[in-house]
């Protein structure tokens, strides 16, 4: 008799199936034997592999069969497992003891399911591995009706190398965001001085608000830089800073405006933050220039909410309604000042603020209103990707 283990992989070399093969020489055909009907080519073929434990267990998770890197990966003895000193659940990490458990009891009420699940053990020692676990139920007809087979494999050293190259990406891509930060501060910073250039009060404000349009950039990109996530931030911190900044440009000598914030923690996507955070530049430099008489106070409010229902299934407002409904999310920016009057539509108005506004909200597939109670208030709302916000 001549004994082959073959192991199938997957396009990243992975295992997720083995076949034993046993070939009768020189009379008879090759045939292929499963595994679970011979204990004894199954023990020899686990441990000739590195890093591989081969077992079976019943419904009620018992182990009945282990062999292989028992000790190497557990610290503890395959007769510790067999006698039920030591279950295999008691050595795997706590938060990953659902899932497994979750998995087996799939594979009892789908026999034909063949079960992979990362997850990690912590040793004997205490030290923590990743395993990579392989498992189906076995026939009807193998014998040993009701039991599980298959394999644990020690993946450590592939989660090692994993989590080196994604806080390796993780670095560049901070690095990026804090380049494009500093070419963002770089071209506020020249406009500022050529707005200092100008006697002409319309050419000044003209530079100092492309001037906020490009802080409002950079400002997000700092953001990104400094978070723990590489891909949204917090908008409702940036929210604050933006405002904050905005207060700053624009008041200067005046402390009789005030700012109230109501927003709620929400993360969004650099294609959701960027055109949105324009979108509050634009309203908030509008109230502070024009919503209030020179010397005279006021108030800004901005929220940050949740919609009041949910998006319908296409992704759209559901007709007839407003911006405040059917959205992901509504923005309000809103002030108590003299108010835009009732022959000024906002969506026609020459004024490349409020014409930027109305863009940026078609390109995130937003609504934008404008009510006209007490002041002014617009009302934004907010469809967000799935895959890019949440």
């Amino acid at each position: 008799m001549r004994q082959k283990t073959f192991f199938l992989q997957d396009d990243q070399g992975r295992i997720y199936r083995m076949l034993g093969v046993q070939i009768e020489e020189p009379e008879s055909e090759p045939s292929i034997v499963f595994p679970q009907t011979n204990d004894g080519a199954y023990s020899s073929l686990v441990q000739n592999i590195e890093g591989l434990i081969g077992f079976r267990f019943d419904e009620n998770a018992e182990t009945t069969f282990m062999d292989g890197a028992v000790e190497e990966i557990t610290g503890y003895s395959k007769e510790d497992f067999l006698s039920h000193r030591v279950k295999w659940a008691e050595v795997v990490v706590p938060e990953d003891c659902p899932m497994l458990l979750e998995n087996i009891k799939k594979s009892v009420s789908n026999p034909d399911l063949s079960t992979e699940i990362e997850y990690r053990v912590q040793r004997k020692n205490g030290e923590v591995r990743w395993v990579r676990e392989v498992f189906q139920k076995l026939p009807k007809d193998s014998g040993t009706s009701g039991q599980f087979q298959g394999f644990v494999h020690d993946i450590t050293e592939r989660k090692k190398a994993e989590d080196t190259l994604r806080k390796i990406e993780e670095a560049r891509i901070k690095e990026i965001h804090h380049r494009i930060k500093n070419n963002l501060q770089v071209i506020s910073s020249l406009l500022s001085l050529e707005a200092e250039r100008f006697s002409d009060r319309k050419m000044f404000e003209a530079f100092r608000e492309s001037q906020n349009r490009v802080a409002s950039m950079a400002l997000i990109h700092e953001e990104l830089y400094k978070g723990d996530d590489i891909d949204t931030l917090d908008f409702a911190a940036y929210l604050r800073k933006l405002t904050a900044d905005l207060l700053n440009s624009y008041l200067v000598g005046n402390d009789n405006i005030s700012l109230k914030l109501d927003l709620e923690q929400v993360n969004f996507g650099m294609d959701t933050a960027i055109p949105l955070g324009i979108i509050v530049n634009e309203l908030v430099s509008n109230s502070l220039k024009h919503a209030f008489p020179e010397g005279e106070g006021g108030e800004i409010r901005i929220s940050l909410s949740r919609a009041a229902k949910p998006a319908s299934k296409t992704g759209h407002s559901v007709e007839g309604m407003g911006c405040e409904r059917g959205f992901d999310y509504t923005l309000m920016v809103a002030d108590n000042g003299r108010g835009i009057p009732e022959t000024v539509d906002f969506k026609t108005v020459d004024s490349l603020g409020l014409q930027l506004v109305n863009i940026l909200v078609e390109q995130i597939d937003g609504c934008i209103e404008l009510k006209r109670d007490q002041g002014t208030k617009f009302v934004v709302g907010i469809n967000v990707a799935e895959s890019a916000d949440v």
